[in-house]
């Protein structure tokens, strides 16, 4: 049966793919404001329904719009996610063969690392074992400041993470190629970088720090979900996400941009 889609979730559709990702807040002020201009039925709690009706229009196309949480402030984020390509070849339109070989080795170093981090120095020296081409430093810094635009890395104090868009959209290419390295979070289940781990040799499960601040919340004796052992992290606090009642002006410009785009 082929599936009607009104403006609005055109519009909503537009929007996302023009941002790449949307932190959840963002999503539900978009939703919002496509279904009050073109007098779509609206709840406030009905964005993930609204979401699985594109979902059947793209279907076929093998694409989804999915839903993700960030490891590093555990709010939710919506990605439109290509099904067909699930690996890095999905870069190659955007990135020479050497841009990729760098992400791909600053993936190596990240995934390889205890905390989920690459630090800047590390990277750079990766240039220089490139097999493609090898970069200069000015050329790798752009590269790297690229990655860092597009949503596929962040940085942080000279720190490098795999950013929630690359998570998501590279989750089943890092499982496979990182299947012995990578580990689920085991209150969520979704790939763990940066996290807390067990302390108990025979365990070790991982935490995402957000879920431990949720899951170990307002407990005075910390136990282990899997082994019942001490649970000797530093409890963070929970992060929320501010209350949004009107458009930001970045979400407002996308929506806009899409639009014109759609009228040309």
């Amino acid at each position: 049966m082929a599936v009607t889609l009104f403006d609005s979730h055109r519009r909503f559709l537009q929007t996302i793919m023009c941002n790449g990702i949307m932190e959840g807040s963002k999503a539900k002020a978009v939703h919002r404001h496509c279904c009050e201009v073109y007098h779509t039925p609206y709840t406030d709690d009905s964005l993930d329904e609204f979401i699985d009706l594109i979902n059947s229009y793209l279907q076929p196309l093998f694409m989804q719009i999915r839903k993700g949480m960030s490891e590093d402030d555990g709010l939710q984020y919506y990605t439109l996610v290509n099904m067909a390509e699930t690996d890095i070849t999905r870069m190659s339109s955007d990135y020479a063969d050497n841009e990729l070989e760098l992400f791909r080795k600053t993936m190596d170093l990240i995934v390889d690392s205890e905390n989920g981090t690459a630090s800047s120095t590390d990277v750079l020296n990766c240039a220089d074992s490139l097999q493609t081409k090898k970069m200069k430093k000015k050329e790798t810094e752009q590269v790297l400041s690229r990655l860092v635009q597009d949503k596929w890395l962040n940085e942080k104090h000279g720190e490098y993470t795999l950013s929630t868009r690359c998570i998501m959209e590279m989750e089943q290419y890092i499982r496979n190629i990182y299947q012995d390295l990578v580990k689920s979070c085991a209150i969520c289940h979704n790939i763990a970088f940066q996290s807390q781990m067990c302390c108990n040799p025979s365990c070790g499960i991982k935490i995402h720090i957000p879920c431990a601040a949720r899951y170990y919340k307002g407990r005075v004796d910390p136990r282990c979900p899997a082994c019942s052992k001490f649970w000797p992290h530093e409890i963070p606090a929970i992060r929320t996400s501010s209350q949004v009642s009107t458009l930001s002006p970045p979400v407002a410009s996308a929506i806009s941009t899409s639009q014109s785009r759609r009228m040309r």
